[in-house]
């Protein structure tokens, strides 16, 4: 068995939509990013790749690259389980934490965990999804911007 680690964090900017986990989230900000900027599930795909020592989405779906332009993240989540696959993996369970001021994400996690679940082939009983605030305090607590982390645990197909 192997593990994971997994951090991603975006900006909050006007005018961009609120993309997590692959749910579009009403509210008045969205994430700045070369993709959707998924920041939970860029951080389920480093822990992905970390786990399996195959780098980061970074060197694998860089940012300087324009197919990558503005793609959905779902999309980015279904190569890297392929990719784990490939290199003889399969994900045991996956454990994330959205850190958000606002809006408040629990009412849709069901449907990141269904996203996630469908995009890497994986029963939603080993998807873990939670969110808490800062209380006001640094970036994200000021709602400047959203950060995820991720852990996930791998084993031998």
């Amino acid at each position: 068995m192997r593990i994971g680690f997994g951090y991603d964090v975006h900006k909050l900017v006007e005018n961009r939509k609120l993309i997590i986990g692959g749910v579009d989230i009403p509210h008045k900000t969205g994430l700045l990013g070369h993709s959707d900027a998924d920041v939970l599930l860029h951080a389920i795909m480093d822990s992905i790749l970390g786990a399996a020592a195959l780098g980061d989405i970074g060197r694998h779906f860089p940012d300087n690259d324009m197919k990558y332009k503005g793609i959905s993240s779902i999309l980015l989540l279904e190569e890297t389980g392929k990719k784990l696959k490939d290199a003889g993996y399969k994900i045991v369970n996956i454990d994330a934490t959205i850190i958000a001021q606002k809006p408040k994400m629990a009412p849709h996690i069901p449907e990141m965990i269904d996203n996630i679940s469908k995009a890497l082939s994986l029963d939603k009983s080993c998807i873990n999804i939670k969110a808490t605030t800062e209380e006001g305090l640094g970036f994200t607590g000021k709602e400047e911007g959203i950060s995820s982390v991720s852990v996930c645990l791998i084993e031998n197909l």
